[in-house]
């Protein structure tokens, strides 16, 4: 015969809860601590890591790829610096090379200015700069090329159409006030100038978008205005080839 079951002999267990509570708990865990690892290894390790798992679900495990020691991976990047280095050192050997035949291009075209002391050519850290006495340009408080000064200037525009460099033109004047209605302070005489010498080589073939006219009054003087020789020394236009290094440079290579 069945035997009869006494009530109350079983009862719901309400705790059982628990269980499925602490599995997932540890489940949890378990997925922290493979996220973490993960994201604390190396490249390296992680590609051995994923070839170990690979192999685990019965694929063939893909060989890892090679990693470089760091010794290695400094040196790799020490020649990559160095090569980098070298081009640097050869793009401004080129460019020098290129200003220096500007430089004496110019020279050859104002010759007989530069003899008599009215013209200079300097090469300097910014580029070529040609310095024009005002007085073999235009007549005094005026910025109307004068027709020699016209002839002369196409030929320097002749050395300067065929490149790419910029151009700057800057007008520098003494400091003796100039005020009159065309010209009612020095600052409109020096950038009328600047910009007759910049019209003249358009006309004459030079790129307007490489050419820049900056008016710059007395406030750049080549020596102190003190003397009449000095103040017509300091009355100039400056022509300068701007040196191209530091526009081109690329970026640094950081290790």
């Amino acid at each position: 015969m069945a035997r009869k079951v006494r009530r109350g002999q079983f009862h719901d267990n309400h705790e059982r809860w628990l269980i499925s509570y602490a599995d997932f708990i540890t489940l949890l865990f378990a997925f922290f601590v493979v996220m973490y690892s993960i994201s604390s290894v190396n490249e390296g390790k992680y590609k051995v890591f994923s070839a170990s798992l690979v192999t685990a679900f019965g694929h063939k495990p893909a060989q890892p790829e090679s990693v470089l020691p760091t010794n290695q991976h400094e040196e790799f990047l020490k020649l990559l610096v160095d090569r980098r280095n070298a081009r640097l050192a050869e793009l401004q050997r080129k460019q020098q090379e290129f200003l220096q035949n500007i430089a004496s291009s110019l020279t050859h075209v104002m010759k007989p200015l530069v003899k008599s002391g009215q013209v200079s050519v300097t090469q300097t850290n910014r580029g070529v700069v040609l310095d024009i006495n005002a007085n073999a340009l235009f007549s005094q408080g005026d910025a109307v090329l004068q027709a020699g000064a016209v002839k002369t200037l196409a030929e320097v525009a002749q050395v300067l159409r065929g490149g790419e460099l910029a151009i700057e033109v800057e007008g520098h004047t003494d400091d003796i006030p100039i005020k009159t209605p065309q010209y009612p302070s020095n600052w409109e005489l020096s950038s009328a100038r600047a910009s007759s010498v910049v019209r003249l080589f358009i006309e004459h073939g030079v790129q307007s978008s490489r050419l820049s006219a900056v008016g710059v009054a007395d406030n750049q003087p080549v020596v102190p205005n003190n003397t009449p020789e000095n103040r017509a020394r300091n009355r100039r236009v400056s022509v300068t080839i701007l040196a191209p290094l530091a526009e081109r440079e690329p970026a640094p290579l950081l290790p």
